[in-house]
């Protein structure tokens, strides 16, 4: 029976990284994998999936108004899919992960999703929190704060490395916008009592 997995984590624990060596590992045997990243992230180009260690592929762009499961039955009746993998899985929408439980259920294809649990302000993503619900398999990919404890928490951060408490739940970023933290240190941040360096930001 085909499982739905959601691998989750907070920022910068290479989850695009997994997602791209798994996929790799089907196609190495001849099989055939379908790749989905959000369409509002376009740090790589609309469609492409980078890890930081220099792993890419192109992907499908999906936006929230999308059917993951009638572009899956298309693909595979066109030619069978073997898996389906989903990058930032935190931005489907819960239909979304309902139609990825039917990929499962009723076309016998694997789901692999990857992403964050958690946002800047401690709340789920809607995405994050169907699949919390209704996955088969969930595993968290660990990473470390700066004190050496695992991070559980993404701090979203301004020009000046202080803590944002406030703003949109969904706002593209990478290390220059948010940082993987201890709850600990996470909540120093938001008082105060924190500034984190700020690496450079990326050229336009």
């Amino acid at each position: 029976m085909a499982k739905v997995y959601f691998y989750y984590s907070a920022m910068n624990a290479g989850k695009s990284t997994v997602l791209l060596q798994s996929s790799h590992n089907y196609r190495e045997r001849g099989l055939r994998t379908l790749l989905f990243t959000p369409a509002i992230d376009t740090r790589h180009g609309t469609g492409r999936i980078e890890s930081r260690i220099g792993l890419a592929s192109d992907a499908i762009p999906l936006a929230a108004t999308d059917d993951i499961l009638a572009r899956v039955r298309a693909e595979h009746a066109a030619a069978p899919l073997a898996c389906v993998l989903v990058d930032e899985a935190q931005f489907l929408t819960a239909p979304q992960v309902w139609q990825c439980s039917d990929i499962a259920d009723a076309l016998g294809i694997p789901v692999l999703c990857y992403g964050l649990r958690t946002d800047f302000q401690g709340k789920l993503f809607p995405g994050s929190a169907a699949l919390l619900a209704i996955a088969d398999d969930l595993t968290e990919l660990k990473t470390i704060c700066q004190c050496g404890r695992k991070a559980t928490m993404n701090l979203r951060i301004d020009a000046q490395g202080r803590g944002v408490r406030e703003g949109a739940q969904v706002e593209i970023g990478g290390n220059d916008r948010y940082i993987a933290m201890c709850r600990r240190h996470f909540k120093e941040a938001l008082a105060g009592e924190l500034v984190v360096s700020v690496p450079p930001r990326p050229a336009p």
